[in-house]
């Protein structure tokens, strides 16, 4: 039986071995992580809307599109400008991303207990 109560998280990143290592752990927290696997922008937006996360784990660099220009489209949309995004990106564009409207930036490589620790902060 599936739990409908557990916070629900995106996952976007183009690495299909972090998808997978990220749906593991944060289902092991107690989260519903569900992956996005690349497509475009657009559909992107859409997914979101019909899905109705409580956050999105987005990364900067992705083969189909910008993690900044989608966190801007996320910020302009009005279904979804109480969606938590955090950006994750091997280079340090923490100032970057959080002028544009992010809720948190984490650099990768990352320790999971700072993203667990992220999630728990901001969403409780």
């Amino acid at each position: 039986m599936v739990q409908e109560n557990k916070t629900k998280i995106i996952l976007c990143d183009d690495d299909p071995t972090m998808r997978s290592l990220l749906e593991t752990l944060l289902g092991m927290e107690g989260y519903n992580a569900i992956p996005f696997i690349e497509s475009t922008d657009d559909k992107f937006i859409n997914f979101l809307i019909t899905e109705e996360p409580r956050a999105v784990l987005l990364d900067v660099h992705l083969t189909y599109s910008s993690g900044i220009d989608l966190l801007v489209k996320i910020k302009q949309e009005e279904k979804l400008k109480n969606l938590l995004v955090l950006l994750t990106s091997g280079m340090d564009l923490k100032k970057e991303c959080m002028e544009k409207g992010a809720d948190g930036f984490l650099l990768k490589p990352y320790m999971p207990d700072d993203l667990i620790s992220w999630l728990r902060e901001i969403i409780g």
